[in-house]
């Protein structure tokens, strides 16, 4: 834990604001709850949250903000990093002001050409019902089963899980996922099976109770951490396991270069988010996957099949080229919009 933090008694940064921008679902809350408020108490400074539901806002919030200054932290999917850093509207953390990076993952530390701090890793795969399936289904094909009809659901356009959800398509088809023609053309045989879109991950959570989906995805486990100990009660399973792969995404905390707040919350922040004991924290809340390397996890979590931990990215975790993947995110926004409308 950084000095200006480990003087909580002191209130180091007492009477400095922090403007944060991040998620409006279960993952936001847990950053309230795990980062920004122990934050506030260790530090006296005050989190300024405004909370939205997708990467695609954040980037359309900064983008309008322009030379204003609006947020000083934003947490984020890695491609609204590269977007926003291809943009010219970030500013490249100063490394040597956040020790807890030494303890990260040397692969998750920075991206977007600097401009990206590495925050938690997000990770999607199959959403199941327990009912429904005796074992965990092992291919995104099951999605085409013509028993799906009217029980399946799929990320919304503007989730990175629908770009995920493409490129999951094209490699069952055979290709290496950036084959979008071919996918989009299957995708759209799913119209008449799509009872709804996530944009709720609560309504998923209620529809699956009350036995009204079978199977969804590409989707994270993160939004179901309490669910996924029950399924008894919630019918819900997940699953990595899949013979096209599940998809990993190293999540960002970003610095607009027009921020209100000053240099010392910023840093301050963006280190105390990579403190072991936080990272565990968020770990176990939310499932997501922590890159400090001595994260501090109950047993339970350590042994959780939901939270993919840096040491199991291997060949059946598919990491996008980021790069790539800004290139083509608008494009395929709408014809993933169009295709299964």
């Amino acid at each position: 834990m950084p000095a200006i933090v480990r003087a909580a008694g002191q209130q180091p940064l007492a009477g400095k604001e922090l403007r944060l921008l991040t998620w409006s679902d279960n993952t936001g809350l847990a950053i309230l709850d795990h980062i920004a408020k122990p934050f506030e108490e260790a530090t006296g400074a005050r989190v300024i949250a405004d909370r939205t539901g997708s990467t695609s806002e954040m980037v359309a919030k900064l983008r309008a903000a322009g030379d204003r200054p609006q947020y000083d932290v934003i947490t984020l999917a890695g491609v609204g990093a590269v977007e926003l850093a291809g943009d010219g509207l970030l500013a490249q953390p100063d490394l040597n002001r956040l020790p807890n990076l030494e303890q990260v993952d040397p692969r998750f530390r920075t991206g977007a050409d600097g401009h990206g701090i590495g925050y938690l890793l997000w990770t999607g795969g199959l959403i199941y019902n327990t009912k429904t399936f005796a074992e965990p289904p092992k291919s995104y094909a099951e999605m085409w089963d013509a028993s799906r009809q009217n029980r399946l659901f799929l990320p919304p356009s503007t989730w990175t899980d629908a770009l995920d959800t493409i490129f999951a398509t094209g490699k069952m088809l055979g290709g290496d996922g950036t084959n979008a023609d071919e996918a989009f053309a299957k995708l759209a045989e799913l119209r008449d099976s799509i009872l709804t879109f996530g944009e709720n991950p609560a309504q998923i959570s209620e529809l699956f109770r009350s036995d009204a989906l079978d199977i969804g995805g590409v989707y994270a486990p993160a939004f179901y951490a309490d669910e996924l100990k029950d399924p008894a009660n919630s019918n819900m399973g997940a699953t990595y396991d899949i013979d096209e792969g599940f998809f990993a995404d190293l999540m960002y905390t970003i610095v607009p270069k027009a921020k209100p707040g000053d240099d010392d919350v910023v840093h301050a922040f963006i280190d105390y988010t990579l403190d072991a004991n936080v990272q565990g924290k968020m770990a176990e809340a939310v499932l997501n996957g922590p890159i400090n390397q001595n994260a501090v996890m109950s047993d339970g979590a350590k042994a959780s099949p939901f939270i993919i931990k840096p040491e199991q990215m291997g060949d059946a975790a598919v990491v996008h080229n980021k790069a790539f993947v800004a290139d083509v995110r608008e494009d395929w926004i709408t014809r993933y919009t169009q295709t299964l409308a």
